[in-house]
């Protein structure tokens, strides 16, 4: 179809970098209307399996090893899957959309975020350690959550997800005190339209009625009953019992639990001497693997490491709160990650107190490194080793993906994966002119650049609006539901 063929990811990276950043992508550019309401409108009138839409002239990053980015190229989409990439492609009866001077890059994946919490985002934006976060959140806030606030809160931080690029995000739901709070945490995610992957987990604090874990069952076969959907589930789980006790803790009987169902596990508060600890005993017991992906992964020992990249399992980085709400060392630890083997995903965690887009993520993440490699290496004539803007941009596209479990669906721009991808402007004020895609995405670039976001081929964000949305009731209901958790808050 016209793209490049396939190449190791070393060699490909080599090509990418020659082309990339010792020229700009195009000599000259002139900028076409790629999100018309004509063109929306012909999209949205056929019906969803015989939709073809085909983006041309674009700069494609594709993160796919094998094409990697394709200046001036095509992308074809037919119903929910990427069709083809490459140059001059022709699809009759395809809408075209004219996307020349933007860029198309896979959607973001954030590993874990509390989506329920996004109706109290910044309200402790100083937060000083863990134990504030915890008592004041899951101790105060958390316990009189009603399930129309956790439908609210994760229906308000699915849809600006889709608006800042994240087209799968993984709801680490852990405040299911009801079977009616997980369906409205579930629901949430089902009525926006993302790709999303609910993840259970009982509270840590207050009165629930103790059906964690069994109403996984009910809930793998009411909602999850098929592998080919938007949504899947996960079981979540703590480290340690310090926080909350042993019911949430991961251990044996819970990862029995997940192996009977055939979920993955995402396990939260991985961090210092006694999740080292864990860690360890998990390896020797085989509840370590890539099916079960531990989150924070700060300050831990150099053995857990080991173990960790030796079973193949997965990490979720989550570099402004570590450094935020001062989790063990506050250093992310990617390089910790890849010297294991590991390549991370990203995610945002809470919003109470942090930013919830992927750039944020990105580009902490890339200037944190970065400072900790040239300090490292100052004065003693060594090379610093730095992380790049491509190896970030991998961390929140296709490492997210793998990181969740769906590295076969989503990730990148891969014929045959499902069609979650964005169009950015590339010669909006603050990018132009467009000299290098990768660093423009991971450098540049924020939401009020993204004009398209699709997600299972479907448009959800079109010419800069996310669709769909009533936002003045929305924030009406936004609103009533802060009121009604901060005045109830014992």
């Amino acid at each position: 179809m016209g793209a490049r063929p396939a190449a190791t990811a070393r060699s490909q990276r080599r090509k990418e970098d020659s082309v990339t950043s010792a020229t700009p992508v195009t000599s000259s550019v002139t900028v076409h209307d790629t999100t018309s309401a004509a063109a929306l409108d012909r999209i949205r009138r056929l019906p969803a399996g015989r939709r073809r839409i085909l983006f041309t002239g674009a700069t494609l990053v594709t993160m796919d090893p094998g094409l990697g980015t394709v200046d001036r190229g095509d992308l074809l989409v037919e119903g929910d899957t990427i069709a083809a990439v490459g140059h001059g492609l022709d699809a009759a009866d395809a809408v075209t959309v004219d996307a020349t001077g933007t860029i198309l890059t896979p959607g973001f994946v954030d590993t874990h975020r509390h989506a329920w919490q996004a109706q109290l985002r910044r309200i402790m934006p100083d937060v000083d350690d863990l134990g504030g976060y915890v008592m004041a959140t899951l101790a105060g806030h958390a316990t009189v959550y009603r399930p129309e606030d956790m439908y609210t809160g994760t229906r308000l931080a699915a849809l600006t997800a889709i608006d800042s690029g994240i087209t799968t995000m993984l709801d680490f739901s852990h405040n299911s005190r009801t079977r009616e709070h997980s369906d409205a945490a579930i629901r949430a995610l089902l009525d926006t339209g993302i790709r999303g992957v609910h993840a259970s987990m009982g509270p840590h604090f207050g009165d629930w009625e103790r059906q964690w874990p069994a109403d996984l069952t009910r809930l793998r076969s009411e909602y999850f009953s098929s592998d080919d959907q938007m949504l899947t589930l996960r079981l979540a789980a703590l480290a340690t019992d310090e926080i909350a006790g042993p019911a949430l803790a991961y251990g044996p009987g819970l990862a029995r639990t997940a192996a009977d169902l055939d979920i993955g596990v995402s396990v939260d508060a991985v961090f210092g001497a006694a999740s080292s600890e864990a860690v360890l005993r998990w390896a020797k017991d085989g509840l370590l693997g890539p099916g079960v992906t531990l989150i924070h992964s700060t300050g831990l020992t150099p053995d857990a490491w080991r173990a960790m990249g030796e079973t193949g399992t997965t990490v979720a980085l989550a570099p402004t709160s570590d450094a935020q709400i001062g989790l063990e060392t506050a250093v992310p630890a990617v390089d910790e990650a890849l010297s294991a083997g590991i390549r991370p995903g990203l995610s945002i965690d809470v919003e109470v107190a942090l930013a919830g887009d992927m750039f944020t993520q990105m580009r902490t993440l890339h200037a944190l490194q970065r400072m900790r490699a040239v300090n490292a290496a100052y004065g003693s004539g060594r090379q610093p080793s730095r992380i790049t803007t491509r190896d970030v941009l991998d961390f929140a596209t296709l490492q997210g993906a793998h990181t969740n479990g769906l590295a076969a669906v989503t990730g990148s721009l891969t014929p045959g994966k499902k069609a979650d991808l964005l169009v950015v402007q590339a010669e909006d004020l603050n990018n132009m002119p467009l000299n290098d895609p990768i660093g423009t995405l991971v450098l540049g670039c924020d939401a009020r650049n993204i004009s398209t976001v699709l997600i299972n081929g479907e448009p959800r964000k079109w010419n800069g609006q996310v669709l769909d949305v009533d936002v003045p009731a929305l924030r009406r209901e936004v609103h009533a539901s802060r009121a009604y958790v901060l005045g109830s808050r014992p």
